[in-house]
């Protein structure tokens, strides 16, 4: 299977645009648990530096990954990106927004928060340009579409986007171990917080729990 690649990448460092933007979210199917988003941003000589040769080869869709590579990769993007950033949308504004509108709003607030690195870096704002995966993303101000590029699974073929959805599920899954100490019993360390057969049993004989998904169908679960 072909990985992902510094290709999308390289062809806007060769613009003059040395601020490329990788983002991605986890958790919108879940039943559970905030959404989480995260952006990344490498510098244009990732690719030619030898020590930076584990992201070229361990790089990867995070759900194609075993957890404890996942963990690894994630301290080894942190140190090597120029930035990054991690967001989280809650229960609450899911609830009352819907997930599609939770998400967009954690995946905005990942890259407005780079861009605010950006500008404190240089001064005043270079060219920036978004890699989004799978839609692109509305109401960035300063970023039209004319600057971001949607990506149909985008997490397996730039290496900006992977690296944004390794940190945010690993992020997301300590965030759901956190839950499942004070909310047990629905499998949240194994499942966090997704449909799992377990998960869908114990809502039906616990209920529902705060950070349960009311605007999701979680009715039909409560009884068998």
């Amino acid at each position: 299977m072909k990985k992902p690649s510094f290709t999308e990448e390289k062809k806007i460092w060769k613009k003059g645009c040395k601020f490329v933007i990788g983002v991605d979210e986890v958790g919108k199917g879940a039943f559970a648990g905030p959404v989480v988003a995260a952006a990344v941003v490498f510098n244009k000589d990732t690719p030619c530096q030898p020590r930076t040769r584990s992201i070229h080869e361990d790089i990867n869709d995070s759900k194609l990954l075993k957890p404890k590579k996942r963990e690894e990769l994630s301290r080894v993007i942190k140190k090597q990106a120029q930035l990054y950033a991690i967001s989280t949308i809650g229960v609450s504004t899911i609830n009352k927004l819907g997930v599609g509108k939770a998400s967009q709003m954690a995946i905005r607030k990942s890259i407005k928060t780079v861009i605010g690195d950006i500008i404190e870096i240089n001064n005043s704002k270079p060219p920036i340009f978004v890699l989004a995966d799978g839609f692109h993303i509305k109401y960035i101000r300063g970023i039209g579409l004319i600057n971001q590029k949607a990506i149909i699974k985008g997490d397996r073929k730039s290496i900006s986007i992977a690296a944004a959805s390794i940190i945010a599920k690993v992020y997301r899954d300590k965030l759901m171990r956190k839950l499942n100490r004070k909310y047990p019993g629905y499998g949240f360390v194994r499942n966090k917080g997704y449909g799992t057969k377990f998960h869908q049993i114990a809502l039906a004989k616990q209920g529902l729990s705060e950070v349960h998904r009311t605007s999701f169908n979680l009715g039909k679960f409560l009884s068998f």
